[in-house]
């Protein structure tokens, strides 16, 4: 079935280059940005089937989700993949996709997040097991890497709450079932300390806001599994060994996995920090997210 597939970016990556390059004669690659001043719009010639779209200023929303109803808007096709620009798409990803649309119907990948930074290196494990782990065992939805069709969804009431909200992929789960399969894909995580620690509220209010129940019991299990560790050297070393072990089935293997539990012992004042936060900064803009559906955009 002819696929459109949208990403987000207002720079030209090799994503771009790679995503255009697996697209088949129906297919579409719809490029997503802001506005006719960012960077993306000088690249001229446009690959075969490749479409830039303006999605203008995000009123009442984040960016992404603003690019994403535009594009959704603006594709031709009812299957749709969402994708993002800062990964690696070997030449069979968009076909792997695909088949997994007809095997299991709505389908993601999995993400892992490799530190740019020493924060970011820091809080790797974390990452492995709540972003990659957690994203596999929940069947949750990553925006780097998801495939469905307007069929799956109802998209009027989709596209409403999309220009409310903050995460596209956290409100994608709570429109429909979608299975994770294990292939994962390696992006990278910050830059800077600021830069990982905006990351990390926003993450962390991503989870909150979509899952507070299973945020609150994670928090819980997070602090217990701390005090374990210090309790006992023995435990602490029998986690770690089970992260790095469970990481490596997923084709995760990094030295910064060793560091479990000064990774935890960060992740508990973070936490506490993330959810304390009234803003956080994405992409350039500053968000106040008062509830999943009151949004303000401020300036950066």
């Amino acid at each position: 079935m002819p696929t459109s597939v949208l990403l987000p970016t207002v720079s030209w990556t090799d994503a771009c280059d790679d995503v255009a390059a697996q697209l088949g004669p129906e297919d579409e690659l719809l490029v997503i940005h802001d506005s006719e001043d960012d960077p993306v719009v000088d690249r001229t010639p446009l690959p075969e089937n490749v479409q830039l779209i303006a999605a203008g200023d995000p009123v009442g929303c984040s960016g992404k989700a603003n690019a994403i109803a535009a594009g959704m808007e603006a594709a031709s096709h009812d299957r749709l993949v969402w994708t993002d620009d800062d990964f690696h798409h070997p030449p069979d990803w968009l076909a792997q996709l695909q088949a997994d649309y007809a095997e299991h119907g709505p389908t993601t990948e999995l993400p892992a997040f490799v530190g740019q930074d020493p924060l970011a290196v820091l809080l790797e494990p974390v990452y492995a097991l709540g972003g990659t782990l957690g994203t596999y065992a929940g069947d949750h939805a990553w925006g780097g890497a998801v495939i469905f069709d307007r069929s799956d969804i109802d998209e009027a009431a989709f596209l409403s709450e999309l220009r409310q909200t903050i995460s596209d992929d956290g409100l994608l789960g709570e429109h429909t079932d979608v299975t994770s399969v294990r292939r994962v894909r390696r992006v990278p995580m910050g830059g800077t300390f600021r830069q990982t620690l905006e990351r990390h509220v926003r993450f962390n209010q991503i989870f909150a806001t979509h899952d507070p129940t299973v945020a609150k019991l994670s928090f819980g299990a997070l602090v217990a599994v701390l005090v374990g560790c210090v309790l006992s050297p023995l435990f602490a070393v029998g986690f770690t060994l089970l992260t790095v072990g469970v990481s490596a089935s997923f084709g995760i293997r990094r030295l910064s996995l060793l560091l479990t539990v000064p990774a935890l012992a960060a992740a508990v004042p973070l936490a506490v920090y993330a959810f304390s936060r009234d803003t956080f900064v994405w992409g350039g803009r500053r968000y106040r997210w008062c509830s999943k559906f009151d949004v303000e955009v401020l300036d950066e």
